[in-house]
């Protein structure tokens, strides 16, 4: 099986540690992005991932490529030029002191790409699934006709389509989503985290029910979390089919590193269908891949399928493994 990823790749610098922005004078930066965390998922799960994306011809786009070569994922088909890497700052919480992002990304490689310089023919050649985000026609209207181009050349070509929404009030506007998401969602087949959707309702039932109709999408996943501090949640999942509602079971989670989490969730959700899992096993391996990307510093979840099989069956975590 292979599935292929569009999106930005950046990189991420945070603080050591716990340390605040303002007090800062050392930094990490690993590269992260919300389809490229999916990809490195799904290649430490075995399956084939190739991830498209453009970057800057120079060191830092070499890097940023290395990081994913590392773990598996296919990027032969990486466009290259343009100005600069995206950037984004992250300021992890700490019991009562909630997290921060502050994003450097305009005028990226990929934010300023051109439409026509994705020729998705050829990149969707012998997938079997496609995925991308919501953040990535957020950051262009050249790049939400490329995802649009995208999602009707898979459409035509039988391959599946799912996405993340992952809302993102720093990128656009509530009602720019809606307009852009809602001409590439007749064309994806599962979809994760409709909260652009509501319209003063907070019932998840009917938000799904009304993508699942309007849309003609196969399943709808939502993710629930209940944060008690900055480092401890409670975590959950429900997974929405026209046969019925899924939800698995909640996971009480100390946070080592909150971001990622969703792009680990939709990871295991694709690994759980194409190997055929029913509903309600699906959401389990999907929410238990999350649960355990909580625990692992980096956007990227490093956790094996037996981990997560483990967890998602009832396993307890924790101990030494001997």
């Amino acid at each position: 099986m292979k599935v292929v990823t569009f999106g930005e790749i950046m990189m991420r610098l945070n603080p050591v540690g716990y340390g605040r922005f303002l007090q800062a004078d050392a930094w990490e930066g690993p590269y992260a992005g919300s389809e490229a965390n999916v990809a490195v998922s799904l290649a430490q799960f075995g399956i084939t991932a190739e991830y498209i994306t453009k970057l800057p011809a120079n060191e830092l786009g070499d890097a940023a490529l290395n990081s994913l070569r590392r773990f598996g994922v296919t990027v032969d088909r990486v466009l290259r030029g343009g100005a600069r890497l995206g950037v984004y700052f992250l300021e992890k919480g700490a019991a009562q002191r909630g997290g921060k992002v502050i994003y450097d990304r305009a005028g990226s490689a990929i934010a300023t790409a051109e439409r026509e310089e994705f020729d998705w023919d050829a990149l969707l050649a012998g997938a079997d699934w496609f995925h991308l985000s919501g953040i990535t026609p957020a950051l262009s209207p050249a790049l939400a006709g490329a995802a649009l181009d995208a999602v009707k050349a898979a459409k035509a070509k039988g391959i599946t389509v799912s996405i993340d929404l992952n809302y993102r009030s720093k990128l656009w506007s509530l009602d720019k989503a809606r307009e852009v998401l809602g001409e590439i969602l007749p064309y994806v087949d599962y979809c994760k985290d409709p909260f652009f959707y509501e319209d003063g309702s907070q019932d998840l039932a009917e938000i799904a029910a009304r993508m699942m109709r309007d849309f003609s999408l196969r399943g709808v996943a939502v993710t629930m979390r209940t944060a008690h501090s900055a480092n401890d949640h409670t975590f959950g999942a429900r997974y929405y089919t026209p046969d019925g509602v899924f939800e698995s079971r909640g996971y009480d989670m100390h946070v080592v590193d909150r971001v990622g989490g969703g792009d680990a969730f939709m990871a295991g959700w694709i690994y759980a269908l194409l190997e055929g899992y029913d509903a309600g096993r699906a959401v389990e391996f999907a929410t238990a891949a999350a649960c355990l990307k909580h625990t692992i510093e980096g956007d990227f979840n490093l956790a094996s399928v037996a981990e997560i099989s483990t967890l998602a069956e009832g396993g307890r975590g924790g101990r030494v493994q001997r």
